[in-house]
């Protein structure tokens, strides 16, 4: 079955904002990813290329609370109600297109569900409610 866990974005400082949040409960990062690490990087800014892409702190067993800088040089705007997204960890391709599809219907899709350069099945999208998700499929699990 999938997993949930919040998925924030931050104006530039998700870096400082993960390590408070890493100081209150603890662990280590499972994943930090910066824009100038993907290959698009070319596309980036030289003043976002150390800006965080990705970055995932393990909280308790199944937990994770996740987080990307928005880029405004990307045209992110943020604002109340846009600054996170659920993000779904499914079990298999199957459970992650049934899930995708199933909550873009009378939603909007902002990114279709695809095979990604970090060996995953990914899609972003918007509910018809207004809520944000995220679906993840990764073909390799983390550690």
């Amino acid at each position: 079955m999938a997993t949930i866990n919040p998925y924030l974005n931050f104006n530039g400082t998700t870096e400082e904002a993960f390590n408070f949040y890493r100081s209150v409960f603890g662990g280590e990062f499972a994943a930090v990813q910066r824009f100038k690490d993907v290959p698009e990087t070319a596309n980036v800014p030289p003043e976002d290329q150390d800006k965080i892409m990705h970055i995932a702190l393990p909280i308790g067993r199944e937990n994770r609370i996740m987080g990307t800088d928005a880029l405004e040089s990307a045209g992110h705007t943020l604002s109340p109600g846009n600054n996170f997204s659920i993000a779904i960890g499914a079990d298999s391709e199957e459970e992650a297109s049934r899930i995708f599809n199933g909550l873009s219907q009378g939603g909007q899709v902002t990114m279709p569900l695809e095979k990604t350069f970090w060996n995953a099945y990914f899609g972003m999208l918007t509910d018809k409610f207004g809520v944000q998700w995220m679906v993840n499929y990764d073909y390799a699990p983390h550690k």
